[in-house]
């Protein structure tokens, strides 16, 4: 989950699996403001897609065309058709964002269920680079156009936004990684302090997988 961050410099804030600092007993459940919605919904034209039929179905439409069976046997790799029957709706589950920092071990963040992370979910250190990592696992059917968005606010002001097109992605037994491209935190008297964020993870459908809202800390050290 990318975390980006324009505060001051426009060095960004990539929310990954970052060190999970402690929870202090002073800490307050994040408030949002009332821009949220309109922060991370893609206001492009929506595309208008046909029925959704399940994977037998869709191995059965135009089987007489070589090259389109070809493409999407490629598609599906080695799916057990056995296994997904009849479904329609696609099921992705988030297992696991992380923060990778060179030089650093992984920060791993497991994702709570159900509910958002209580207290500061982690904390990066100012000037750092630093790039976020997804696991996710697709199950049922073929998941079309599955999308990430991240907004942040510092102090109820919305400070970045920040969307990425993962893909569209068969069922499989194995788990599929997405990394983000590396950035930087901020850094200065005025990017250190405490932040509110919400992830999201939905498809073309608009179908949501994952929304959490959590606080992070930006300081002069890792803690």
């Amino acid at each position: 989950m990318s975390l980006a961050v324009g505060v001051v410099s426009n060095s960004k804030i990539m929310g990954e699996n970052t060190e999970v600092s402690e929870t202090k007993s002073t800490a307050k459940t994040p408030t949002y403001d009332g821009t949220e919605d309109e922060a991370e919904e893609y206001e492009d034209g929506k595309i208008e897609l046909g029925p959704q039929c399940s994977l037998k179905e869709q191995l059965e439409k135009d089987k007489d065309d070589e090259s389109l069976r070809r493409w999407k046997e490629q598609l599906l790799g080695s799916v057990d058709l056995n296994s997904v029957g009849e479904t329609l709706e696609p099921d992705v589950k988030i297992l696991e964002l992380a923060i990778k920092s060179p030089g650093r071990p992984d920060i791993v963040l497991p994702i709570p269920e159900p509910g958002n992370p209580k207290g500061t979910w982690f904390t990066l250190k100012e000037a750092s680079r630093y790039r976020m990592k997804f696991t996710f696992q697709v199950s049922n059917n073929i998941v079309s156009g599955l999308r990430y968005s991240n907004t942040v606010w510092k102090t109820g002001l919305r400070v970045d936004n920040t969307k990425e097109m993962l893909g569209t992605f068969s069922p499989q037994l194995e788990t599929y990684t997405h990394e983000m491209p590396e950035e930087t935190t901020p850094s200065g008297i005025f990017a250190r302090g405490s932040y509110s964020a919400k992830t999201k993870f939905v498809d073309d459908d608009n179908k949501c997988y994952l929304e959490i809202y959590y606080s992070f800390d930006i300081k002069k050290e890792w803690q």
